[in-house]
């Protein structure tokens, strides 16, 4: 197997953009790129393209190869990857694994979504095909639902409270305003966060995503024929099942997929989660990053929110999370958000982003699908860790 590293990085900003049709953020991703990789677009052999609900709200469903021709690639692979939310993150390891098994020397990867433009009541219908229909569907389950029952569980065990879920969202929302992507930086007191309108008791409006726009790339190579001082190396990339249904989990506390995928990307990197130094992680809600972070062992079980109150997990803490914004602020545009993941830890590694954690050497990138049942876990590193 050969070593993968990432050659070149681009990205729209995440947010409401009217004026760029699906293909065309995708493509202005992916020649942002190209350019900042020095590769011509004939020297890429395949492209992977992580997508989630194109068809149901635009109509898009061959992304891939639209978005291939439209970039003037040769006749290669144009693959589009679905895996609900965990879509672009699954794009990222299929275009790892093509060229660490030679099957070429670069690929291209791509996550891209647009849903701004829909109803509510559309964007809630197309997102909810992320769950078994057939199972909880007939329940009237959301995902908001879901993670409102999870953190009714985790305060249950753990006695997590208001309080300390809102320092996840104050952390989150201000690092978002350091952010030139961001969607929804803000400062914000835990007053106003407590006032905010009750969505899914016990969330929130601002414990919650929005909805969003945007695309995100990345041009991958064999490690060998990438010449540059701030190489960023691919040290692990895992993809896990975990339940497609909530009576398929035995703790809502906790989700296998995430517990797995992280054991699995420690072994494949010979790491710990003591050498990680930032995690760009899945909170899509609130209390799913303080889930997410005990399951990848970042904060002990139970101390997910305790860690985040204490300041731990902010820029210049013991180990920042989501120095981005997240999910939270950067926004969620389904598709694109593991490959947007991708981009702000490569931007880190780099020693180059606007809300830099200081002497970044080691990142990890959590994407979570569904009620859990499809993750993928990925470890950068700088070239000289």
């Amino acid at each position: 197997m050969r070593s993968v590293s990432v050659a070149g990085i681009g990205s729209t900003a995440f947010g409401r953009l009217p004026n760029m049709p699906i293909e065309a953020l995708a493509v202005e991703a992916a020649a942002t790129g190209l350019e900042d990789a020095r590769i011509d677009q004939r020297e890429i052999g395949a492209l992977y393209l992580g997508n989630f609900i194109s068809g149901p709200l635009t109509g898009q469903e061959v992304l891939a190869g639209i978005v291939g021709d439209n970039l003037g690639l040769p006749n290669v692979p144009c693959t589009k990857v679905e895996g609900a939310c965990a879509s672009g993150g699954i794009a990222f390891r299929h275009a790892v694994l093509a060229i660490a098994t030679g099957q070429c020397d670069a690929a291209l990867v791509v996550g891209v979504e647009k849903m701004t433009h829909a109803t509510t009541p559309d964007v809630t219908a197309a997102l909810n095909c992320a769950m078994d229909n057939r199972a909880d569907g007939v329940s009237g389950l959301t995902f908001p639902g879901l993670f409102g029952i999870a953190w009714r569980v985790h305060t249950q065990r753990y006695g997590t409270n208001r309080e300390q879920v809102s320092a996840v969202v104050m952390k989150n929302k201000r690092n978002g305003l350091k952010n030139p992507l961001a969607q929804m930086g803000a400062n914000l007191t835990a007053e106003q966060i407590a006032a905010s309108a009750l969505i899914c008791d016990p969330l929130q409006l601002y414990d919650c995503c929005p909805a969003s726009d945007g695309a995100a790339a990345l041009v991958l190579v064999a490690s060998d024929r990438l010449d540059r001082k701030d190489r960023v190396d691919v040290a692990a990339t895992v993809q896990t099942r975990g339940a497609a249904r909530i009576a398929g989990h035995p703790d809502l506390c906790s989700f296998d997929a995430t517990v797995q995928a992280a054991r699995r990307a420690y072994e494949q990197s010979g790491l710990s989660p003591k050498d990680i130094d930032f995690v760009e992680l899945h909170d899509c809600f609130s209390i799913a990053e303080v889930i997410d972070s005990e399951d990848l062992g970042i904060a002990p079980r139970g101390k997910g929110a305790v860690y985040a109150a204490e300041g731990r997990t902010a820029v210049g803490g013991e180990i920042p999370i989501n120095p981005s914004g997240g999910l939270l602020a950067k926004g969620h545009p389904v598709g694109a958000t593991g490959v947007g993941q991708l981009y702000e830890a490569t931007l880190q590694l780099r020693g180059k982003h606007p809300n830099q954690v200081q002497g970044a050497a080691i990142g990890l990138t959590h994407n979570l699908g569904g009620t859990g049942v499809a993750c993928t876990v990925n470890i950068l590193k700088r070239s000289d860790a």
